[in-house]
């Protein structure tokens, strides 16, 4: 059984994780990218599979060239899905200097085979674990979703060095937060049955 002080100190950073969009320039150094993905491969993992790769970008160039790209790719899919009906987020990723990772000074791609079937709950199961590691920190977090797509383009993919047979599951940009960022209220959690 775990302490009572180190659960509250796991508590505490759940309650305090936040999505952070606005960094410092200042980019991880490579001991604090080992250690956060040290912790994301403690994640549980179905049948011990472990099927997480990851892909760590830092060069800024680099970075907006995938993010003009993946931001192409997610407009396009605003559009079929008729999801962006006031025009609001097209018109912000349509602005040239908008940056799909928020200048952030290094992006983690979580990575798995695309034809392992427990791969998607493995993956995510690493980045949560991932972001919690860099929350208790003092490290902002958060997924960016909308690059998937772009990101698992064939020419993302060779650019990053992802193979074919790969998929980015969970584009997640790190850094230093730039100001303070509240953590969001939730709903209380929905229970559907207790038997």
């Amino acid at each position: 059984m775990m302490p009572k002080a180190a659960e509250m100190s796991l508590m505490g950073t759940i309650r305090e994780r936040t999505s952070v969009r606005a960094y410092t320039a200042q980019k991880l150094d490579a001991e604090i990218v080992r250690d956060l993905l040290a912790a994301a491969v403690r994640a549980p993992t179905a049948m011990h599979a472990e099927p997480w790769a990851f892909v760590v970008v830092q060069d800024s160039e680099q970075m907006k060239r995938l993010s003009d790209r993946s931001k192409r790719y997610f407009l396009d899919e605003l559009r079929q899905a008729e999801l962006d009906r006031d025009g609001r987020v097209r018109d912000e990723f349509a602005r040239p200097e908008f940056n799909l990772f928020y200048n952030a000074g290094t992006l983690i791609l979580v990575c798995g085979p695309s034809a392992s079937p427990l791969m998607l709950p493995d993956c995510w199961l690493a980045a949560e674990n991932l972001m919690l590691a860099a929350c208790a920190r003092g490290l902002g977090t958060c997924v960016i979703g909308s690059a998937a797509t772009g990101l698992n383009r064939p020419e993302s993919k060779a650019e990053l060095d992802i193979p074919a047979d790969y998929s980015v599951v969970a584009p997640i940009i790190v850094g230093f937060p730039d100001g303070e960022t509240e953590p969001t209220p939730r709903k209380a959690a929905r229970v559907l049955a207790w038997h």
